[in-house]
Parts: C-alpha cells; structure tokens; sequence
C-alpha cells in the first residue's frame, strides 16, 4: 500500500513551524502526542503520487494545499504502507479547515455506522512540538525540511 501528502511549513520568528491535523474518529479521541498527521492518504491505482497528494489534501483539509514550490522529502515505512511527502512553503488559517469524513462501524459489532472527521482539529507546531505530536512513522520527514 501506498500514500502520499503535503506537508505545509511556514517561517516565525526565525523558526519553522508545520501543519498538521488530529486524526479524526473514536480511536485517536483520548490520545495527543503521537495522534497527529500530515495530510496524506491512499494513491489510487493508476494516480501519480503528487495528484493522491494533492486530492488527499483537499479531501482531507477541504481546502487546496498553498501554492508553492512543491519539495520532495522521499518516503518512509508507516505501519505497513510507504508515505510519500511534498512539502511546500505556505500559510493556512487552521480555522478556515473544513474536513473531510470517513464512515466507521460504532461501537464495534453494533450494526450502526458513524460518520467522523478525518482530522478533527489543524494546528501550526513548531519542529520540536512536532516530534512529540506526530505519529511516530511519520517523524523522520521533519528532519528533511529545508532549513
């Protein structure tokens, strides 16, 4: 399996800071450090890698990703599936974030089907923050942006 997203970094201060969403749904609920993600999902059979990047951004943020030079930061092993990332230097009003929904069998085994968003809130973190709120597979794409 593959997937592939857009990182957005912004400079503050002389700092960089990234976008980066909670994942949505009753299992990241009660978790925050190592329950973040960048916007990213599946490439579709026969889809290039930037257009599942791009596609997912949007399905995911409900908003286009900045424009910008897009850079690649490679790829890493994330349970089980390769992430390919793109990062592209921006601004974006965590506020102005309409996300997208996924269904999902609630409570398990009880017949009903939930909707539930697939990030359930967007913040700016600085690297270090970042680090800590990431999910664990996907921390190795901060070391790779330009400084």
């Amino acid at each position: 399996m593959r997937s592939a997203g857009i990182l957005v970094f912004r400079r503050v201060d002389g700092r960089t800071e990234v976008l980066i969403g909670h994942m949505g749904g009753p299992f990241w609920a009660r978790k925050d450090d190592g329950a973040w993600s960048v916007p990213k999902g599946l490439i579709d059979d026969g889809e290039e890698p930037l257009a599942a990047a791009r596609r997912e951004f949007r399905e995911e943020l409900g908003l286009p990703a900045p424009d910008g030079e897009l850079l690649p930061l490679g790829e890493v092993k994330q349970s089980g599936k390769t992430v390919t990332l793109w990062a592209v230097e921006g601004d974006l009003d965590p506020a102005a974030v309409v996300p997208g929904t996924f269904e999902l069998e609630w409570p398990p085994k009880s017949g009903r089907t939930r909707e539930f968003p697939e990030m359930d809130r967007v913040a700016w973190f600085g690297l270090d923050d970042a680090r800590v709120k990431l999910v664990k597979g996907q921390r190795p794409f901060l070391d790779r942006l330009p400084t």
